[in-house]
């Protein structure tokens, strides 16, 4: 797959990941989707470390689970960080 294919399914990803976790991560949707290509590898490294297999197709349901999984990872990890902190 081309660094076109990682970068598209990334930003997908990320944007599924945000559906699937609404709230108050910082940084808004820009954020979220470069979060997404990070996630995106994220779950590929993962994938690969674990299943023997990580972002094959670009059409492969594998590639799309594990690339929204490694966001929504992602995501959280981030919300955690950048979260309010009370004082």
């Amino acid at each position: 797959m081309t660094i076109f294919g990682w970068i598209l399914i990334g930003l997908i990803a990320g944007a599924l990941a945000k559906a699937i976790l609404p709230g108050k991560q910082g940084g808004g949707w820009i954020a979220t989707l470069v979060l997404g290509v990070v996630g995106a590898m994220v779950g590929g490294f993962i994938g690969n470390a674990v299943f023997g297999g990580g972002l094959q197709n670009f059409f492969s349901l594998q590639t799309w689970l594990l690339a929204t999984g490694g966001s929504i990872v992602v995501l959280l990890i981030w919300g955690m960080v950048t979260g309010k902190r009370k004082e």
